[in-house]
């Protein structure tokens, strides 16, 4: 007896940034619905546009203008058949109004949304994906021929042996249809730490995350809490290691501490807002070129805390700016090595007292 397998609709997807998701394919049963409401919102809309037309053609003169609006009504029923899906594609994110009736969107194979020019290629191609066109006398026999029923054959076909499930319009532009997931957003979390703003603060005024990465970030707040400090930095490391390069920062900070911070630009940072007083963190400057600038010393930071829109907080374990429990003092060089995963500061290091010459207690 040969076996069966289960047919694996979902696939990973590597964004720009390194970083996979996995959607889940759309297969014939919900791309065929969609296409059927897509057809009739078609419709409709030419009907009533050509109508209009030949009223407008009534109320003037239709002998006058009787063969413009004929010809006004083949432009709007081809544009309509041939743009529609060009258009709605292009500005709604992938979306018809029949894949949004069925929870579904185009988007380019490597996770991007489509492009105006892919959104015309795939839909150019429709009508092969629709060959064979079978006639009307296939059914009856009382009815001249007339090839007008698209059987979708080709387009079947190509979906059911190609790894993303394509029709050759997808496969020739590069696009794929996946089941949309409406609500990838999640709540915003709420930072009560004054070295994450802090932090954010160093990234440029202009720049932006993709959509990817605000994704990713969104996540990992969201996560964070659930997983150690040694498996919050191995994450971290991994997404912010192109971070550090980039805007020039520190070899030793943490990494933990600036994926929150970019987190917090993305999605809380309000630019007139001033910054909560520092504490001995004040003056100091987490990028490379400032590595020899003196900075005061102290003897720890009470544990922060994250606070959920729910209204539940979790408490989150120290992640020290730069790494090895505290900062450099002005004499030493910043070390380099992976600290060990600090817990939560005993009740003895958070009730020390800076060291004498800072005017300013922990916070």
């Amino acid at each position: 007896m040969a076996a069966s397998y289960a047919l694996d609709t979902t696939i990973a997807v590597v964004t720009p940034e390194n970083i996979a998701f996995n959607y889940q394919l759309a297969g014939p049963f919900r791309r065929l619905p969609a296409y059927l409401i897509d057809v009739a919102v078609r419709w409709i809309l030419i009907f009533g546009l050509v109508i209009g037309i030949y009223l407008i053609g009534g109320l003037i003169d239709f002998a006058l203008l009787g063969p413009f609006a004929i010809a006004a009504g083949f432009l709007v029923y081809f544009g309509i058949s041939w743009f529609y899906g060009t258009l709605m594609e292009t500005y709604y994110n992938g979306r018809t109004v029949g894949k949004w009736a069925l929870g579904i969107r185009a988007i380019d194979v490597d996770g991007r949304p489509i492009s105006g020019k892919r959104a015309f290629l795939r839909n150019l191609l429709r009508i092969a994906d629709l060959a064979p066109i079978a006639a009307v006398s296939t059914f009856s026999e009382t009815v001249p021929p007339a090839f007008i029923i698209p059987t979708g054959m080709v387009g079947l076909a190509t979906m059911l042996v190609t790894r993303r499930m394509q029709r050759l319009g997808d496969l020739a532009a590069g696009t794929m249809v996946i089941v949309d997931e409406r609500s990838w957003r999640l709540p915003i979390a709420k930072v009560g730490d004054p070295r994450v703003p802090a932090l954010a603060s160093f990234f440029p005024g202009d720049y932006r995350v993709s959509r990817s990465m605000a994704r990713t970030l969104a996540v990992y707040a969201e996560r964070r809490h659930y997983l150690t400090s040694a498996r919050r930095r191995e994450v971290a490391r991994h997404l912010t290691n192109p971070l550090i390069e980039r805007f020039d920062f520190r070899s030793d900070i943490d990494p933990d501490l600036l994926m929150y911070a970019l987190y917090y630009k993305t999605f809380l940072a309000d630019s007139s807002a001033e910054l909560p007083d520092l504490g001995p963190l004040a003056g100091y400057s987490p990028l490379r070129r400032d590595a020899n600038k003196p900075v005061p010393h102290f003897d720890g930071i009470p544990t922060a805390e994250v606070v959920t829109d729910t209204g539940a907080s979790q408490p989150m374990t120290e992640a020290v700016l730069p790494s090895g429990g505290s900062l450099p003092s002005s004499t030493a060089a910043p070390s380099t090595a992976a600290p060990p995963s600090p817990e939560s500061p005993s009740p003895e290091s958070t009730s020390q007292s800076p060291a004498p010459g800072n005017a300013s207690e922990s916070s």
